[in-house]
Protein backbone atom coordinates (compact mmCIF):
# COMPACT_ATOMS: atom_id res chain seq x y z
CA UNK A 1 0.00 0.00 0.00
CA UNK A 2 1.38 3.39 -0.97
CA UNK A 3 2.17 6.05 1.63
CA UNK A 4 -0.60 8.29 0.24
CA UNK A 5 -3.18 5.52 0.61
CA UNK A 6 -2.03 4.80 4.16
CA UNK A 7 -2.31 8.50 5.08
CA UNK A 8 -5.81 8.68 3.55
CA UNK A 9 -6.86 5.54 5.44
CA UNK A 10 -5.92 7.11 8.76
CA UNK A 11 -7.56 10.41 7.82
CA UNK A 12 -10.78 8.56 7.01
CA UNK A 13 -10.61 6.71 10.33
CA UNK A 14 -10.06 9.98 12.19
CA UNK A 15 -13.01 11.62 10.45
CA UNK A 16 -15.22 8.65 11.34
CA UNK A 17 -14.12 8.83 14.98
CA UNK A 18 -14.90 12.55 15.14
CA UNK A 19 -18.40 11.92 13.78
CA UNK A 20 -18.98 9.41 16.57
CA UNK A 21 -17.91 11.67 19.43
CA UNK A 22 -20.19 11.49 22.42
CA UNK A 23 -21.78 14.66 23.77
CA UNK A 24 -19.79 14.23 27.01
CA UNK A 25 -16.52 14.13 25.06
CA UNK A 26 -17.42 17.27 23.12
CA UNK A 27 -18.35 19.06 26.35
CA UNK A 28 -15.08 17.96 27.96
CA UNK A 29 -13.02 19.11 24.96
CA UNK A 30 -14.68 22.54 25.10
CA UNK A 31 -13.85 22.79 28.80
CA UNK A 32 -10.19 21.96 28.03
CA UNK A 33 -10.16 24.63 25.35
CA UNK A 34 -11.75 27.18 27.67
CA UNK A 35 -9.00 26.70 30.27
CA UNK A 36 -6.32 27.10 27.60
CA UNK A 37 -7.85 30.10 25.85
CA UNK A 38 -8.43 32.02 29.09
CA UNK A 39 -4.90 31.18 30.20
CA UNK A 40 -3.25 32.24 26.95
CA UNK A 41 -5.16 35.51 26.98
CA UNK A 42 -4.13 36.24 30.56
CA UNK A 43 -0.44 35.43 29.96
CA UNK A 44 -0.35 38.26 27.41
CA UNK A 45 -1.36 40.85 30.01
CA UNK A 46 1.95 40.87 31.89
CA UNK A 47 5.63 40.45 30.92
CA UNK A 48 7.17 37.03 31.27
CA UNK A 49 8.58 36.72 34.76
CA UNK A 50 9.90 34.06 37.12
CA UNK A 51 7.73 31.04 37.91
CA UNK A 52 8.30 29.62 41.38
CA UNK A 53 7.16 26.09 42.23
CA UNK A 54 7.13 24.30 45.58
CA UNK A 55 5.09 22.65 48.30
CA UNK A 56 1.72 24.02 49.37
CA UNK A 57 2.09 22.29 52.74
CA UNK A 58 5.03 24.13 54.28
CA UNK A 59 4.32 26.74 57.02
CA UNK A 60 5.45 30.31 56.49
CA UNK A 61 8.10 30.03 59.21
CA UNK A 62 9.80 27.18 57.32
CA UNK A 63 13.30 28.10 56.11
CA UNK A 64 12.40 27.43 52.49
CA UNK A 65 9.32 29.65 52.71
CA UNK A 66 11.50 32.41 54.15
CA UNK A 67 13.87 32.06 51.19
CA UNK A 68 10.95 32.05 48.73
CA UNK A 69 9.67 35.29 50.26
CA UNK A 70 13.15 36.81 50.00
CA UNK A 71 13.35 35.76 46.36
CA UNK A 72 9.94 37.29 45.66
CA UNK A 73 11.11 40.55 47.21
CA UNK A 74 14.29 40.71 45.18
CA UNK A 75 12.52 39.85 41.93
CA UNK A 76 9.95 42.60 42.54
CA UNK A 77 12.71 45.08 43.33
CA UNK A 78 14.27 44.26 39.98
CA UNK A 79 10.98 44.60 38.09
CA UNK A 80 10.25 40.91 37.44
CA UNK A 81 6.72 39.51 37.82
CA UNK A 82 6.48 36.59 40.25
CA UNK A 83 4.27 33.71 39.06
CA UNK A 84 3.17 30.81 41.25
CA UNK A 85 0.35 28.30 41.47
CA UNK A 86 -1.40 30.83 43.69
CA UNK A 87 -1.80 28.63 46.76
CA UNK A 88 -0.29 28.45 50.25
CA UNK A 89 3.18 27.30 51.34
CA UNK A 90 6.07 28.16 49.02
CA UNK A 91 3.66 29.82 46.61
CA UNK A 92 2.25 32.14 49.25
CA UNK A 93 5.72 33.05 50.48
CA UNK A 94 6.96 34.01 47.00
CA UNK A 95 3.80 35.98 46.24
CA UNK A 96 4.04 37.69 49.65
CA UNK A 97 7.57 38.87 48.90
CA UNK A 98 6.56 40.35 45.55
CA UNK A 99 3.34 41.85 46.89
CA UNK A 100 4.91 43.67 49.83
CA UNK A 101 7.39 45.36 47.48
CA UNK A 102 4.67 46.48 45.12
CA UNK A 103 5.55 44.00 42.38
CA UNK A 104 3.33 42.00 40.04
CA UNK A 105 2.29 38.92 42.02
CA UNK A 106 0.45 36.38 39.88
CA UNK A 107 -1.36 33.21 40.96
CA UNK A 108 -2.49 30.51 38.54
CA UNK A 109 -4.71 28.61 40.92
CA UNK A 110 -6.52 25.26 40.77
CA UNK A 111 -9.15 23.75 43.05
CA UNK A 112 -7.95 20.60 44.83
CA UNK A 113 -9.32 18.26 47.50
CA UNK A 114 -7.16 19.87 50.16
CA UNK A 115 -4.67 22.66 50.87
CA UNK A 116 -5.17 24.67 47.65
CA UNK A 117 -6.82 28.04 47.99
CA UNK A 118 -5.77 31.46 46.67
CA UNK A 119 -3.29 33.17 48.96
CA UNK A 120 -3.96 36.82 49.93
CA UNK A 121 -0.89 38.26 48.19
CA UNK A 122 -2.00 38.17 44.55
CA UNK A 123 -2.31 41.17 42.26
CA UNK A 124 -3.60 38.91 39.46
CA UNK A 125 -5.29 35.51 39.61
CA UNK A 126 -6.67 32.97 37.18
CA UNK A 127 -8.58 29.87 38.31
CA UNK A 128 -8.05 26.64 36.37
CA UNK A 129 -10.08 23.46 36.21
CA UNK A 130 -7.41 21.25 34.63
CA UNK A 131 -3.84 20.58 35.69
CA UNK A 132 -2.42 20.34 32.18
CA UNK A 133 -3.73 23.77 31.14
CA UNK A 134 -2.40 25.32 34.33
CA UNK A 135 1.04 23.77 33.73
CA UNK A 136 1.10 25.14 30.19
CA UNK A 137 0.51 28.64 31.54
CA UNK A 138 3.03 28.29 34.37
CA UNK A 139 5.58 27.42 31.68
CA UNK A 140 4.59 30.08 29.14
CA UNK A 141 4.57 32.79 31.80
CA UNK A 142 8.23 32.36 32.64
CA UNK A 143 11.72 33.26 31.52
CA UNK A 144 13.23 31.52 34.60
CA UNK A 145 11.97 28.46 36.51
CA UNK A 146 12.67 27.90 40.21
CA UNK A 147 11.80 24.67 42.02
CA UNK A 148 11.73 24.85 45.79
CA UNK A 149 11.24 21.64 47.81
CA UNK A 150 7.89 20.01 47.19
CA UNK A 151 5.98 16.75 46.92
CA UNK A 152 4.29 14.83 44.11
CA UNK A 153 2.79 17.94 42.52
CA UNK A 154 6.14 19.70 42.39
CA UNK A 155 7.80 16.55 41.02
CA UNK A 156 5.17 16.39 38.29
CA UNK A 157 6.04 19.96 37.30
CA UNK A 158 9.79 19.24 37.52
CA UNK A 159 9.44 16.31 35.11
CA UNK A 160 7.20 18.27 32.75
CA UNK A 161 9.62 21.17 32.30
CA UNK A 162 12.73 18.97 32.17
CA UNK A 163 11.42 16.70 29.44
CA UNK A 164 10.09 19.61 27.35
CA UNK A 165 13.52 21.26 27.45
CA UNK A 166 15.26 17.92 26.90
CA UNK A 167 13.24 17.28 23.75
CA UNK A 168 13.44 20.84 22.47
CA UNK A 169 9.69 21.35 22.82
CA UNK A 170 10.07 24.64 24.67
CA UNK A 171 12.62 27.47 24.74
CA UNK A 172 15.72 26.92 26.87
CA UNK A 173 15.37 28.99 30.01
CA UNK A 174 17.33 28.86 33.28
CA UNK A 175 15.98 26.06 35.49
CA UNK A 176 16.96 26.09 39.17
CA UNK A 177 16.56 23.51 41.90
CA UNK A 178 16.59 25.66 45.06
CA UNK A 179 17.73 23.87 48.22
CA UNK A 180 20.87 21.81 47.74
CA UNK A 181 20.34 19.52 50.72
CA UNK A 182 16.81 18.69 49.58
CA UNK A 183 17.42 18.18 45.86
CA UNK A 184 20.94 16.70 45.88
CA UNK A 185 19.71 13.08 46.31
CA UNK A 186 17.55 13.48 43.19
CA UNK A 187 20.47 15.00 41.26
CA UNK A 188 22.60 12.02 42.30
CA UNK A 189 19.98 9.70 40.79
CA UNK A 190 20.28 11.66 37.54
CA UNK A 191 24.10 11.55 37.58
CA UNK A 192 24.81 8.13 39.12
CA UNK A 193 21.89 6.06 37.86
CA UNK A 194 20.18 7.55 34.82
CA UNK A 195 23.27 8.86 33.03
CA UNK A 196 25.50 5.74 33.38
CA UNK A 197 22.63 3.61 32.04
CA UNK A 198 22.18 5.91 29.05
CA UNK A 199 18.71 7.08 30.10
CA UNK A 200 19.79 10.72 29.96
CA UNK A 201 22.77 12.38 28.29
CA UNK A 202 25.47 14.62 29.66
CA UNK A 203 23.86 17.42 27.66
CA UNK A 204 20.58 16.84 29.49
CA UNK A 205 22.33 17.53 32.79
CA UNK A 206 23.12 21.06 31.60
CA UNK A 207 19.42 21.96 31.64
CA UNK A 208 19.26 22.50 35.39
CA UNK A 209 21.35 23.97 38.18
CA UNK A 210 21.35 23.40 41.93
CA UNK A 211 21.57 26.50 44.13
CA UNK A 212 21.03 27.99 47.57
CA UNK A 213 21.54 31.56 46.37
CA UNK A 214 18.45 33.66 45.59
CA UNK A 215 20.66 36.40 44.14
CA UNK A 216 21.93 33.97 41.50
CA UNK A 217 18.34 33.49 40.31
CA UNK A 218 17.69 37.24 40.21
CA UNK A 219 20.91 37.68 38.23
CA UNK A 220 19.69 35.15 35.65
CA UNK A 221 16.39 37.03 35.30
CA UNK A 222 18.22 40.35 34.97
CA UNK A 223 20.47 38.90 32.29
CA UNK A 224 17.44 37.94 30.20
CA UNK A 225 15.84 41.32 30.79
CA UNK A 226 12.25 42.49 30.65
CA UNK A 227 10.23 41.27 27.65
CA UNK A 228 7.43 43.57 26.55
CA UNK A 229 3.83 42.83 27.45
CA UNK A 230 2.13 40.68 24.77
CA UNK A 231 5.49 39.35 23.57
CA UNK A 232 6.46 35.79 24.47
CA UNK A 233 9.54 33.62 23.97
CA UNK A 234 7.26 30.93 22.55
CA UNK A 235 6.25 33.15 19.63
CA UNK A 236 7.88 31.76 16.50
CA UNK A 237 9.65 29.10 18.56
CA UNK A 238 10.89 26.11 16.59
CA UNK A 239 11.90 22.82 18.19
CA UNK A 240 13.74 21.56 15.10
CA UNK A 241 17.21 22.13 16.52
CA UNK A 242 16.23 20.52 19.84
CA UNK A 243 18.86 20.27 22.52
CA UNK A 244 21.65 20.67 19.98
CA UNK A 245 21.27 24.41 20.57
CA UNK A 246 21.66 24.21 24.35
CA UNK A 247 24.07 26.91 25.42
CA UNK A 248 26.90 25.91 27.74
CA UNK A 249 26.72 29.34 29.40
CA UNK A 250 22.97 29.26 30.11
CA UNK A 251 23.60 30.01 33.81
CA UNK A 252 26.58 32.37 33.48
Amino acid sequence: MSEEKVDQKFLDQEAAALRELEDADIKRAKAYANDLIRGLKTVRTYPQGVTIFGSARLPQDNRYCKKARELGQLLAQNGHPVITGGGPGIMEAANHGAFEYGGRSIGLNITLRHEQFPNPYLTDMLQFQYFFARKVMLAMSAKVYVFFPGGFGTMDEVSEILVLMQEGKMPQMPFYFFGKSYWRPLIKVFENKMHPMGMISRQDMKIYKLTDDVKEIVHAANKIGHPKIKSNFYDGFSAQAGMAELKDNLFD
